[in-house]
C-alpha cells in the first residue's frame, strides 16, 4: 500500500533534505507521491530501498533498520498509537498480536486480497528472553523487523533490547516459499540516573524482582504483605507498564483477603445441552488428530452441508488461508496462538453453489487435551453487506452475540467514508500537480517579465503600484550597431537579417549576464546597455567597458550574409547622470532620459568600425582602472561641438576567456 511508500519518502525527506529525495525517486524512476489506500508493486519499494542504500553509502541492513524504528513512529503519527497501545501488557503479549492486529486491518482496507502482511510467532525461553519467528513471502526485508520491535519496546514498556539472527531457512511447515527468520530477543530494563540511584539499593528489583516478591506474598501474612508493599511503594508500585504483571497478581477477594492470583471454579458437570450449544455457538467445530469432525455450530452446517456427515475429513472441504501451513494437527498445534482463517473448496459445494464466492471464517484453535480434539472458534469473515449478500447469507444467521454482526454495518458506513476520503486525496494530488505545474509556469512568466523590466520595478507593477521615476548621479551608457546594415539590409531576404541579429543579440544578452549590466533595449541593428542603473554600483564604467570589449569578440564570430565575412560594429560609450523611468501601460518599457543618452548615442554614430569610442567623463573613470585606451583627440559631435575622445583598447589583466565568460 502507498502508506509504506509515503512513510519511507517521508524518511528521506525529513532526515536527508527534498533533494536526496528527488534523487532517490528519479534514479528509482517512481512517482513522486503515494497513495495512502492505493495498491503499488513491491518492486517500488525494493528500488526505492536499493537506491537509498547506493545515494546514503548505507548497508541495507542499516537502512531498513532505520525504516523501521521510522515507521513504528510514522504509524504513531498517522494515528495508530492508540491501538498499538493496547496490543499487549508486555512486549511477549505486543508481538503475540501482531498478526491479529494485521488481520483487523484486512477490515480497513477497501483491497484486503491485496495485503501481504507478514507474520510472527514468539516462544519465550526459561533465561527470559525470547525466540521471535518471522515469516515473510518478501526476502531480504527481515532487518525492518529489529528496528519496529526495538522503538515499540523502548516507547511503550521502557526496555532496550537486543536482536540477533539465529536460524535463516527456507520453511518448510508453512506452504508457498516462505522466508522464516528467527531472532533472538535480549531485553533489559531502562531506568534514568534518578531511578538507577533508587534501585541500586534494591537488588531485588532486577532480573527476579517478579519471583522474590512473589514469594515474599506467599510466606508472609496479610499485614506483613502491606507493610511490604507501602515500604516499596515508592519504588516497586509506580513502575513501568512492563512489571505490571506483578502488581496485577496482588488482588483482593471477600473481606480483605489477599490472594496470588486467580482460581476459576468450574462445575462438575457441563450445564448445557448439545442442541443450545450449537445454536448458541454457530460457527464451531471441533475435529480430532486424524482432523474428523466431531460437532458443527448449526450456521456452519447450513453453509458447508457436508459437515452433517459427521466423521468426514475436514481438509476436504476447507482449507486453511492463514496461517499458511500444512492442514495438520501438529501444524495447527504450532501456531495455535495464531488467528486461524479456513476456506470452503469450491469443489465440495453444491452444484449450484458454485458460482458464489467462497466464505472463509476466521477464529482460534482451542486443544482439549482430555478429549485430544481441536476446538476452532469462528465466525464467517466478512466486511461489507454486499459479501453477505453475495453468499446468499443474512444477518440472522449470525449469533446475537457475534460482533461480527456490528463489525459488518460499522464497515459498510466505513468503507464509503474512505471511498471519500480516497477521491480527496486523489483531489488533493491532483490539485498538488496542478499547483506544481501552476508554480512553473509563473516563474517562466516572471522570468520573461524580468527580462523586459528591472526586477524590483517588475515587482511594483505586478503589486499595482505606480512606479517613480528615479535619478542616477552617474551611470555609464553603451550604443552600438553594425557597420553598413543599411546596404546588407537591402541585398538580403529579411530573415537572413532576422537570424544574423538574433545569432548576435544572444551572445550580446548572455554577456549582459556575465558583466552585470542592464539591457535596455535594441532597436534594429541598435543595442542599448547601462551600468549602474537600476542598482547604483560604483563599477558601473569597469562592467560597461568589460561588455564592450566582450562586444567585439562576439561580432567576429558573426556572418555577415552578403559578403560571407565577420560583421563589424560600432562602439560607444559616455558616462553621465541620467533620469530613468517606465513609460507607457500597454508593453511598457524601462527607458532613460536626459543628455547622457544623446551623448553615448553620439559616440557610437561618430566611431570606427570594430572599434570602442569613449568620451572623456567615460575615459576618466577607467584611467586608473588596468585599461589600456589610446587618445583620439578632438573631432567635431553634431549637436554637442568639438568633443574630445579617446578608443578602448584592451583590459590589462582579464584575458578573453575571462572577458567572454567562458570555463
Amino acid at each position: 500500500y502507498g502508506f509504506i511508500n509515503t512513510c519511507l519518502k517521508s524518511l528521506v525527506v525529513e532526515k536527508y533534505g527534498e533533494e536526496t529525495w528527488e534523487k532517490l525517486r528519479l534514479q528509482a524512476g517512481v512517482q513522486d507521491s503515494f497513495l495512502t489506500f492505493e495498491v503499488y508493486k513491491d518492486e517500488i519499494t525494493m528500488q526505492l530501498v536499493d537506491k537509498a542504500c547506493k545515494i546514503l553509502g548505507v548497508p541495507a541492513d542499516m537502512v531498513l533498520r532505520e525504516f523501521g524504528e521510522y515507521f513504528f513512529e510514522f504509524c504513531k503519527r498517522s494515528g495508530y498509537d492508540h491501538m498499538l497501545r493496547t496490543l499487549g501488557g508486555n512486549l511477549y503479549e505486543f508481538i503475540e498480536n501482531l498478526d491479529a492486529l494485521h488481520s483487523y486491518l484486512l477490515f480497513l482496507f477497501v483491497f484486503p486480497q491485496e495485503m501481504n502482511a507478514p507474520s510472527f510467532r514468539v516462544e519465550k525461553n526459561e533465561d527470559g528472553s525470547m525466540h521471535l519467528h518471522y515469516y515473510s513471502d518478501r526476502r531480504g526485508l527481515c532487518h525492518i523487523v529489529p528496528g519496529i520491535i526495538g522503538a515499540a519496546a523502548l516507547d511503550f514498556f521502557n526496555i532496550e533490547i537486543s536482536m540477533e539472527i539465529v536460524n535463516q531457512t527456507e520453511e518448510e511447515e508453512r506452504t508457498g516459499k516462505k522466508e522464516h527468520i528467527v531472532f533472538l530477543v535480549t531485553q533489559n530494563p531502562v531506568f534514568s540516573y534518578k531511578e538507577r540511584n533508587k534501585f541500586s539499593s534494591s537488588p531485588q528489583y532486577l532480573a527476579d524482582s517478579e519471583k522474590q516478591i512473589e514469594n515474599q506474598l506467599r510466606k508472609e501474612d496479610l499485614e506483613k504483605a502491606k507493610t511490604t508493599i507501602s515500604d516499596r511503594g515508592s519504588s516497586v508500585c509506580p513502575v513501568k507498564k512492563s512489571h505490571w504483571k506483578t502488581i496485577r497478581g496482588i488482588i483482593t477477594l471477600g473481606k480483605g483477603k489477599l490472594l496470588r492470583g486467580f482460581d476459576p471454579v468450574y462445575p462438575k458437570s457441563l450445564w448445557i445441552d448439545t442442541k443450545t450449544f450449537c445454536n448458541g455457538l454457530p460457527f464451531h467445530m471441533v475435529f480430532d488428530k486424524e482432523l474428523r469432525v466431531k460437532q458443527a455450530g448449526v450456521s456452519i452446517q447450513k453453509i458447508v452441508p457436508g459437515l452433517q456427515t459427521m466423521g468426514i475429513c475436514l481438509d476436504h472441504y476447507f482449507s486453511i488461508v492463514h496461517p499458511e501451513v500444512p492442514f495438520t494437527i501438529s501444524s495447527i498445534q504450532k501456531f495455535i496462538n495464531s488467528q486461524f482463517v479456513f476456506q470452503t473448496r469450491r469443489e465440495m459445494m453444491p452444484e449450484s453453489w458454485k458460482q458464489r464466492p467462497m466464505l472463509e471464517l476466521r477464529g482460534q484453535m482451542i486443544w482439549m487435551e482430555s478429549l485430544q480434539c481441536m476446538l476452532y472458534l469462528c465466525s464467517p469473515l466478512l466486511r461489507t453487506l454486499h459479501e453477505l449478500e453475495e453468499r446468499q447469507m443474512h444477518i440472522a444467521d449470525i449469533a446475537p452475540h457475534d460482533v461480527t454482526r456490528d463489525l459488518i454495518l460499522l464497515n459498510q458506513q466505513r468503507l464509503a467514508e474512505m471511498e471519500l476520503s480516497n477521491q480527496l486525496e486523489r483531489k488533493k494530488e491532483e490539485l498538488r500537480i496542478l499547483s506544481k505545474h501552476l508554480e512553473e509556469e509563473k516563474k517562466k512568466t516572471e522570468a520573461l517579465l524580468y527580462a523586459m523590466l528591472p526586477q524590483h520595478v517588475a515587482n511594483q507593477l505586478k503589486e499595482g503600484k505606480r512606479v517613480e521615476a528615479g535619478e542616477f548621479k552617474e551611470c555609464t551608457i553603451l550604443f552600438s550597431d553594425v557597420v553598413t546594415f543599411t546596404n546588407i539590409c537591402a541585398q538580403c531576404e529579411p530573415i537572413q537579417i532576422v537570424l544574423m541579429l538574433n545569432s548576435m543579440y544572444l551572445q550580446f544578452d548572455r554577456l549582459t549576464t556575465v558583466h552585470d549590466v542592464y539591457k535596455v533595449e535594441t532597436i534594429g541593428d541598435a543595442y542599448m546597455v547601462v551600468g549602474g542603473v537600476p542598482v547604483p554600483v560604483p563599477t558601473h564604467a569597469e562592467r560597461v567597458a568589460n561588455f564592450a570589449l566582450g562586444m567585439i569578440i562576439a561580432a567576429k564570430g558573426v556572418q555577415n550574409p552578403v559578403s560571407g565575412n565577420p560583421i563589424q560594429i560600432r562602439v560607444g560609450i559616455h558616462t553621465g547622470p541620467v533620469l530613468a523611468g517606465v513609460v507607457g501601460e500597454k508593453m511598457p518599457r524601462y527607458c532613460l532620459f536626459g543628455d547622457t543618452v544623446n551623448i553615448a548615442s553620439r559616440m557610437e554614430s561618430h566611431g570606427v568600425p570594430s572599434k570602442i569610442h569613449l568620451s572623456s567623463s567615460a575615459y576618466q573613470c577607467l584611467k586608473h582602472k588596468n585599461f589600456e585606451m589610446i587618445e583620439r583627440g578632438e573631432i567635431e559631435v553634431k549637436g554637442k561641438g568639438k568633443m574630445h575622445t579617446y578608443f578602448l583598447i584592451r583590459n590589462k589583466t582579464a584575458t578573453e576567456n575571462e572577458i567572454m565568460g567562458r570555463p
